[in-house]
């Protein structure tokens, strides 16, 4: 009986403290720390949000570009036979 209890609700316990993982709030630092210090050659010490923003190519736009018919390589000049 208490294993299928435990069975029914252990899942459901479960998602109840994930359920507070996905709250959005703005991010401070804790009591008594404060941001790292701005960057060389910055103008001012970025805010907490342009710290969470990836750069370029820590996410790249991809391109979805699809080929229509298939179109003859050039020639590589880097593409050498084994020696």
């Amino acid at each position: 009986m208490i294993r299928r209890i435990f069975v029914l609700a252990g899942p459901m316990l479960c998602l109840a403290a994930l359920s507070g993982c996905g709250q959005m709030t703005d991010l401070k630092p804790p009591p008594g720390k404060s941001l790292p210090v701005a960057p060389i050659g910055a103008g001012a010490q970025p805010e907490s949000q342009d710290l969470l923003k990836p750069t370029t190519q820590a996410a790249p736009e991809r391109s979805v570009e699809l080929r229509k018919r298939s179109e003859e390589r050039e020639d590589d000049p880097f593409d050498l036979p084994p020696e």
